[in-house]
């Protein structure tokens, strides 16, 4: 779609216009009239509206007035004669953008219209970013607006129709848990139970006891028969953590119950069939403890019916924001406090960290800027310049700032800078040349004037 929709009924002037902003870089598209503008933009229109106000039929004040009932937040920049200026100045308060008197110069409207490009681009985010979290609130435990956890719910809805036994790979901190129990909750299974098992925390003389159940005197303290969690998960789930730490003993008994679905416990010949969903979780590489002989490779293979990864937050770090966000609100509510307002130390951690801990990282900052136990980084807090100045210089400061701190923190990396800061590539470049900043110059051994 176009950047720009520039409505003015004089051809030549709308087509003098279109070109000068094409050749500035930007998409526009021209219409000779409110009506025909009016039939191609709705709320979802991702850039910015440019009008005459003097047109027949609909004139623009008009048109601004009807787009505002459409999307309160598009922004409309008015064209004006001298005439209309207290006119114009009249429709900014009611909200709308900008107003250019006539005869302006190109880069004025130029200048204005990727200002108002950079607001509209934030308020969609914004909503997206909403839209996510109500999403994430109601039927989505999995927050992300990046493609790759877009991907990642797709194929987990997939899967979990699909009822097979999954495999869930990610680090330490990474939702593994989470991804079995949205395997759980979109199968047919749902209603039945899901059984958790940490292969990791339980003592090798305790975990198939655990697993497998008992009868009454199968060893000494069997005082009562036991119904192991593979049983106790019969029509449900059962979700194996570090699957890495069982041992090949057990392995070999898994192995079975994966195959014949039948579960024997401990102190009897009697075997019990058993419907169950296996979904198991590693936190390290499968594949190289088959080659090293420390997993078995039929039991690997056999678990890997599907895969699932989860990605590292350092790989989708757009979705740092967000999360955050979504923490610090459920933080502050069990706190019982107001969320604080991010001062820009933690704006910085926030794009420049790695999160080696992952999501379960994240929670638990969150946690500790809702109670206030976070202190501000020295070097911002230093920075008096950013409190100088009108509100607009302040933000320009400001926002160039978080671009340096961005490139800085990944040595001049753009793809890397981008996703820390949660903006589209071209509005990166964009600000890029408004701050007169050159990304080049933050690569390993380049200097910085």
């Amino acid at each position: 779609m176009s950047d720009v929709a520039f409505i003015d009924d004089d051809d030549a002037l709308r087509a003098a216009n279109v070109q000068a902003l094409m050749l500035a870089g930007l998409s526009a598209t021209g219409f000779a009239s409110a009506v025909d503008a009016l039939d191609q933009l709705d709320a979802d229109f991702p850039g910015v509206v440019v009008t005459d106000v003097r047109m027949p039929r609909i004139d623009g004040l008009e048109l601004f007035r009807r787009l505002k009932r459409v999307d309160p937040d598009l922004p409309v920049i008015l064209v004006t004669g001298h005439g209309d200026i207290a006119m114009a100045v009249d429709a900014m308060r009611e909200g709308a953008y900008d107003f250019l008197a006539k005869p302006y110069a190109s880069e004025r409207l130029i200048t204005s219209v990727r200002h108002a490009l950079d607001r509209r681009r934030l308020v969609l985010e914004n909503r997206e970013l909403k839209r996510s979290v109500e999403a994430a609130s109601e039927d989505m435990p999995l927050l992300g607006s990046t493609p790759v956890m877009a991907r990642m719910r797709q194929m987990l809805r997939q899967i979990a129709e699909a009822d097979v036994d999954v495999l869930v790979e990610g680090e330490t901190g990474s939702g593994k848990e989470v991804v079995a129990n949205a395997l759980h909750r979109w199968s047919r299974r749902a209603n039945r139970p899901f059984v958790a098992v940490n292969c990791g925390a339980l003592p090798e003389t305790v975990i198939e006891s655990e697993l497998f159940g008992y009868e009454a005197g199968a060893f000494t303290g069997a005082l009562k028969k036991r119904i192991g969690r593979i049983e106790h998960a019969h029509g449900g789930t059962l979700f194996l953590d570090e699957i890495e730490a069982m041992s090949p003993a057990l392995q070999v008994k898994l192995l079975r119950v994966l195959e014949a679905r039948e579960v024997q416990p401990l102190g009897t010949n009697e075997t019990r069939r058993v419907d169950i969903r296996v979904v198991a979780a590693s936190k390290v590489d499968l594949p190289a403890l088959v080659r090293q002989g420390r997993f078995r490779e039929d039991l690997y293979y056999r678990l890997h019916v599907a895969a699932v990864r989860i990605p590292p937050l350092r790989e989708r770090r757009a979705d740092v924001p967000l999360l955050f966000g979504h923490f610090l609100a459920r933080a502050a509510e069990r706190f019982n406090r107001v969320p604080p307002e991010l001062d820009a130390s933690v704006r910085r951690h926030l794009g420049a960290h790695d999160w080696p801990g992952n999501v379960r990282e994240l929670v638990h900052y969150a946690e500790r800027v809702a109670l206030g136990l976070v202190e501000p980084l020295p070097a911002l807090a230093q920075d008096a310049s950013l409190g100088e100045g009108t509100l607009p210089e302040r933000v320009d400061r400001f926002e160039a700032a978080e671009i340096r701190a961005a490139l800085e923190a990944n040595q001049g990396d753009v793809q890397a800078a981008v996703a820390a800061l949660g903006i589209p590539r071209k509005t990166f470049y964009d600000k890029l040349r408004r701050h007169g900043i050159d990304q080049a110059a933050y690569r390993p051994g380049k200097a910085r004037g």
